[in-house]
């Protein structure tokens, strides 16, 4: 796997948790995400998982959740077990703008 690939981000409803606390990935929004970005489900794979939140103005402000895949035999279906205590806002995420570096001369 090439290592500049990012981790996909597919929608979850976090208010969807199973008895123990994996995100169910049987939402509409997680199927249309998979199918638009052409993910196939499989075990110990990683993901960023978002959810619809805003911030204290009203504004869009989306939490994510790092999580990984597994399958559910209980639930009969895939679930991600997600950090939660590393849940964050969409704002949180501070933007990395790579360095430009000098054009060579030839």
């Amino acid at each position: 796997m090439d290592e500049c690939m990012k981790t996909p981000m597919i929608y979850a409803d976090f208010n969807n948790a199973d008895e123990s606390g994996r995100l169910r990935l049987n939402c509409a929004g997680t199927a249309k995400d998979l199918i638009s970005q052409k993910i196939e489900l499989s075990e110990r794979l990683k993901l960023t998982l978002y959810c619809d939140d805003a911030d204290d103005n009203g504004a869009p402000d989306d939490l994510r959740a790092d999580g990984v895949v597994q399958f559910s035999t209980e639930e009969k279906g895939w679930v991600a077990a997600v950090d939660w205590n590393g849940i964050r806002h969409a704002s949180d995420e501070a933007v990395v703008v790579p360095s430009r570096s000098p054009a060579s001369s030839r």
